[in-house]
């Protein structure tokens, strides 16, 4: 087994990370090597300098990418050559000293509060399997700020409708626990309904058409389909209605630190970023109410 795939076992397994950050390390290292082999044939990862690492920055910046993608594949790169040093494999880090260019301050995009409730209450998803459980997707997403890797990882064993909660793995496999409104309870129990009596088995809470367990694709379908009737934000994603959970969950008046333990944050950091959306929302208010604004 090479340096890489030990690596990439090792976070996948001692550290548990994520399938996808799994792949998006080793398409991150691939391409390093791929750039490393064209200026410097034979060179493998031992061998990285800093000047190569620099290089491969620069490459990468001149290339089209934006400081955030740059930002990511270093971080891979970083967590990549700290495991070869644990391991005795290098004696130095060729990331030492590395300045990484800023990120342009961004806020996260969420969706208007009378959009969303436009398609929840009054759009009509279907009453077949399909538009029940589309319809229970977008709301899920949205009363549970929970990612899209954490829904389709629902077990039936999960979701509690006696007690209104929702257990969630999140990454490295910490476990959080969520409160599920009255009202939508009712609606989990119309989907349950729906989705059993097509005779779909096998434990998952979340199926496909053909009742096989629901994949990250089809619920970024399902989500950009249907906020794209309500909405004109350019982006649109499942992740798009997790900033918007948080967003009018702060709005409303929620405290910072219970939406870092329902969004599962390690650090408060974090979550403070919708806190500039809170403030936006503020400073349109005043312009529009205050009479000398």
């Amino acid at each position: 087994m090479n340096i890489k795939e030990s690596f990439l076992q090792y976070i996948g397994t001692e550290k548990r990370y994520s399938r996808h950050t799994v792949t998006s390390y080793k398409n991150d290292i691939d391409q390093f090597m791929g750039w490393l082999d064209e200026v410097s044939p034979g060179a493998d990862l031992v061998s990285v300098t800093h000047s190569d690492v620099r290089g491969w920055m620069v490459s990468l910046l001149e290339g089209g990418f934006s400081a955030g993608t740059v930002h990511r594949k270093m971080s891979a790169l970083r967590t990549l050559f700290r495991y070869m040093r644990r391991h005795e494999l290098i004696t130095a880090d060729p990331m030492a000293g590395l300045k990484l260019p800023k990120k342009p301050k961004q806020l996260p995009v969420f969706v208007a509060e009378d959009a969303l409730m436009k398609l929840l209450d009054e759009f009509r998803f279907g009453d077949n399997f399909s538009g029940i459980r589309d319809r229970t997707v977008v709301e899920f997403l949205y009363l549970t700020g929970m990612r899209r890797s954490e829904l389709t990882g629902l077990r039936d064993a999960d979701v509690d409708l006696s007690a209104g909660q929702v257990r969630v793995t999140g990454k490295r496999n910490k476990q959080r626990v969520i409160p599920l409104a009255a009202g939508f309870v009712k609606s989990l129990r119309l989907y349950i309904e729906a989705r059993d009596g097509q005779g779909f088995q096998g434990g998952w809470f979340f199926v496909t058409d053909r009742g096989n367990k629901m994949y990250d694709k089809a619920v970024y379908n399902i989500v950009t389909r249907y906020l794209a009737m309500v909405t004109t934000i350019e982006k649109k994603s499942p992740h798009v209605l997790r900033h918007t959970f948080a967003t009018h969950m702060l709005n409303y008046g929620a405290d910072l630190n219970s939406i870092k333990e329902l969004l599962g944050h390690a650090s408060l950091s974090a979550t403070q970023v919708y806190t500039h959306n809170t403030f936006e929302q503020l400073k349109k208010i005043y312009k529009q109410a205050h009479p000398r604004a």
